[in-house]
């Protein structure tokens, strides 16, 4: 819930300072800097609690903790890449495609009920899949929307 608040709140503040500085609003680098906003605060995440988002990945993977913490630089390099209109489109299937490879991690997280902030077995569960799964579709529309569509 929180990246999406990120992502909605960064856009509109964007957009209106667009609208302010250029006399329109910037739809395109609007947002492009509110998916970079959001996956690097979704990014440092993966630094902060880095404990419990080992948790989410499979029994059977090894080196979980360089996992994490590579996809968290993943994230907030390719979030960057965004604000650059030659790397933007690369990018954001990069970001698709990784936005859809995490999504085995949360169905796993979901199902063993584990909350990564409090690295415990006090999450949602499965019924967060409800929100979980069109959250992440609505991330991907974004990206191809915002990132793919316009170059």
């Amino acid at each position: 819930m929180k990246p999406l608040v990120v992502l909605l709140t960064v856009f509109v503040l964007s957009l209106v300072i667009t609208f302010f500085t250029g006399g329109m609003p910037g739809y395109i680098w609007s947002g492009n800097i509110a998916m970079c906003v959001m996956l690097c605060f979704t990014g440092i995440a993966h630094f902060a609690f880095t404990k419990g988002m080992m948790r989410m990945l499979p029994g059977m993977l090894p080196f979980k903790k360089a996992i994490v913490l590579l996809t968290g630089v993943f994230e907030m390099i390719a979030g960057i890449a965004l604000l650059f209109t030659s790397l933007r489109a690369i990018a954001g299937w990069a970001l698709v495609m990784f936005l859809l490879l995490v999504v085995p991690a949360n169905i796993l997280a979901a199902i063993k009920r584990i909350s990564y902030q409090k690295e415990g077995m006090e999450g949602n569960g499965t019924r967060y899949l409800w929100f979980r799964i069109p959250l992440q579709l609505f991330f991907i529309a974004w990206i191809a929307f915002f990132s793919i569509r316009p170059c």
